[in-house]
């Protein structure tokens, strides 16, 4: 059972087990963070490690998991990543059609977000990666967003205690949540960029923001 691999291996390398548990949930996205991160404030709450280091161990294996991602992305290209999503099992290639085309229109914004919303924030870093987005830029971003996330599941498991499997039947509602914050957000921006042009601003001739590399 998942759960129990993953207690056992926080209970036996403390920070570092944590770390490499939630660093597979963008390794291998069928391991679910709305599960894995509760674990971890759970092995707190039992003293395995402090919720502070709880913290620094999960978004450190958050973002370790990404950089991986970012390179394999960058190194393979479009074509071979593709190809090599498509072998992953559970996997459809149309997850990743979805979150490259959803990077090419918001760029740096797909990144923080993709983050916060499961499956998404373990494709983000392929397209990111093979669009050379700046480094930088991406890991800077990613650790916010990996932090934002993992505080919330994480705080969440350790104040249950025992009954950190609750969480997961939460984390739907708080995925939709995010997403209507996202779609606002983008709304937003898009209208103001609108508003711009209506106005005759040279810099809103795009609509949608480039990619930095």
């Amino acid at each position: 059972m998942l759960a129990e691999w993953a207690v056992g291996l926080m209970e036996e390398l403390g920070g570092v087990g944590a770390a490499v548990v939630v660093g597979l949930d963008n390794l291998f996205p069928p391991i679910p963070s709305e599960l894995v991160l509760p674990l971890a404030g759970f092995s707190a709450s039992k003293g395995v490690f402090s919720l502070p280091a709880a913290l620094f161990w999960t978004t450190l294996g958050s973002v370790a998991g990404a950089v991986i991602v970012y390179f394999a992305g960058m190194l393979l290209g479009r074509d071979r990543t593709r190809r090599l999503v498509a072998r992953i099992p559970l996997v459809n290639v149309s997850d990743f059609d979805k979150t490259e085309a959803w990077f090419t229109r918001h760029g740096t914004k797909a990144v923080f977000f993709g983050r916060m919303v499961p499956l998404f924030r373990s494709f983000i870093s392929l397209p990111a990666g093979v669009e050379r987005m700046n480094f930088p830029v991406f890991l800077a971003l990613t650790t916010l967003g990996s932090l934002i996330w993992n505080t919330v599941f994480v705080s969440a498991g350790y104040l249950l205690g025992e009954n950190w499997h609750r969480v997961e039947s939460y984390a739907g509602v708080f995925q939709k949540l995010v997403l209507a914050a996202v779609a606002v957000a983008l709304a937003l921006f898009v209208v103001t960029r609108l508003r711009r042009r209506s106005k005759g601003d040279p810099e809103a001739t795009q609509v949608l923001p480039r990619v930095r590399r």
